[in-house]
């Protein structure tokens, strides 16, 4: 058999068991304008690139959305598990939290105000201190996109309840 020929039912195969790439997101039409407000930066670049890798949009406008996402009291904080024997912190626990409605472009809540709340631990090694910089920032990002995701898996499973 031809390499062509193996690569292209590999593929077929692939396709017929349910198979995606790690991260995708299949939106519902109704998540396909998002309006995201009050949120930082990072989280609405977050939002950004899970919404563009399932075809959807963050866009800049409410005219433009087709839900509103209102995000309030986001807040990141961390708090030291352990110590070291001179009195330096060894172990970090890193604290995400915010809360979010969800509302038509009709100004309709769907959902009311939810909490959502991530945690992270790590060690904290005081002889690499740059390195610790790069990965506390490295986990920060993580915990931006599983909140992402997060709420948009608790979206989507309103939506569709709502459509039935």
């Amino acid at each position: 058999m031809a390499p062509k020929t193996f690569i292209f039912i590999f593929a077929l195969f692939l396709s017929a068991c349910g198979y995606h790439l790690r991260g995708a997101v299949d939106l519902p039409e109704g998540l396909k304008k998002v309006y995201l407000e009050g949120a930082s930066m990072q989280l609405r670049e977050q939002f950004r690139k899970v919404l563009r890798t399932a075809s959807g949009e963050l866009v800049s406008s409410p005219d433009a959305a087709s839900v509103f996402i209102r995000i309030a009291n986001e807040n990141n904080d961390q708090r030291v598990l352990s110590l070291s024997a001179r009195g330096r912190s060894n172990e970090l626990e890193l604290y995400y939290r915010l809360n979010y409605t969800l509302a038509k472009a009709d100004n309709s809540v769907l959902i009311e105000s939810q909490p959502l709340e991530i945690k992270r631990e790590y060690f904290n090694d005081q002889q690499d201190m740059v390195a610790k910089d790069n990965e506390q920032q490295v986990i920060r990002n993580e915990m931006y996109h599983q909140a992402v995701r997060m709420m948009i898996d608790r979206i989507q499973a309103v939506l569709v309840a709502n459509t039935k």
